[in-house]
């Protein structure tokens, strides 16, 4: 099996040869080219040829389109700066008022950030996509309300302006929509969606206005025909029941969820990855302590399971610790 193969029959529940390893990787791929994070951020051709020497040379069963959480909030009027050595910063275009008009109107096929996300999409699936899974990625509703807003101005709109958050958040999903759609229609065969900021709101919010906007976000996605992986930094155990019901493809756990907990809450038709801590156990422990890592988390989680860290490689991680986490574990049926 190649790693498209594995990658795909491992969503479906079949028995694979080895588990898929799908690490996320942005600044420590554009460092193992001899490139930094700014080239990668801005030029889809740096990003590609970083994830596929990666993914040659650690063994990875998938490239990816991510960067930094800022593409659709450039779209939207934000000015982007980009850092050698660590992800963009962003100007917040909301952060003063509430005026929706005042965005512009991000267009995938437009818009210069968005667009060479779906460049970068279309290279991969000119030419890697029969070997590799091919990962694109959105902003979550909530994620990119913030990125607008500035995140604790946003925080305080859930709090006391529920209707304008409201409006945000369903303006943003329509953008993230568009945004996937582009990405599947490019190349990309699953799209992830990143919603970081829902970790930090109580289930109650998280389940009255923010998971509602997601689950419209993944149906719209894999009406597409795209398989949706949800990724929410953080502990998401009190999530839990919410997230269940959005019926992602494939869910990221971060270090701080108990694995045995996720399955149990999501059943067996979810594939879930993670969760090794990407500082404590990927870049400061041994390969030996890596390699138990992933046993233990593959004994916890059962099938279906990709391996992968809690969230991304951090840079300055041992290359012997990354081959460590991307070496071949058997499938147990």
């Amino acid at each position: 099996m190649n790693g498209r193969d594995r990658y795909l029959a491992t969503v479906r529940g079949e028995a694979v040869d080895f588990l898929p390893r799908t690490p996320i990787l942005m600044q420590y791929a554009a460092e193992h080219i001899g490139s930094d994070y700014a080239a990668l951020a801005a030029d889809y051709r740096v990003l590609t040829r970083a994830n596929e020497v990666c993914a040659r040379d650690f063994g990875m069963d998938q490239v990816s389109c991510i960067s930094d959480s800022y593409r659709e909030t450039e779209g939207f009027g934000a000015h982007i700066e980009y850092v050698t050595d660590g992800p963009p910063r962003s100007t917040h275009p909301l952060q003063d008022h509430k005026d929706l008009t005042q965005l512009l109107k991000p267009d995938p096929l437009v818009s210069e950030r968005m667009l060479d996300r779906v460049q970068a999409a279309r290279h991969y699936g000119q030419h890697l996509a029969q070997e590799y899974s091919v990962l694109g990625w959105v902003e979550g509703p909530a994620a990119e309300a913030s990125d607008l807003r500035g995140v604790s101005t946003f925080m305080m709109d859930l709090l006391d302006d529920e209707a304008f958050a409201c409006d945000l958040m369903d303006l943003c999903t329509e953008v993230a929509i568009n945004f996937g759609r582009a990405q599947v229609e490019a190349g990309a065969e699953t799209i992830g969606i990143g919603d970081a900021i829902a970790s930090q709101v109580d289930p109650g919010t998280y389940e009255r206005l923010i998971q509602p906007r997601e689950k419209r976000l993944v149906t719209a996605l894999q009406e597409s025909g795209a398989l949706v992986k949800l990724h929410i930094c953080g502990n998401t155990t009190h999530l839990l029941p919410g997230i269940t019901d959005l019926g992602v493809d494939i869910l990221d756990v971060d270090h701080m969820v108990d694995l045995r907990q996720v399955r149990d809450a999501v059943g067996e038709g979810v594939a879930i990855t993670g969760n090794m801590d990407p500082v404590e156990i990927v870049l400061k422990s041994t390969p030996d302590q890596i390699r138990d890592a992933v046993r233990e988390a593959y004994e916890q989680v059962g099938n279906p399971y990709m391996v992968n860290a809690g969230c991304e490689i951090p840079s300055g991680t041992p290359v012997e610790n990354l081959r460590a986490l991307c070496e071949l574990v058997a499938y147990q049926g």
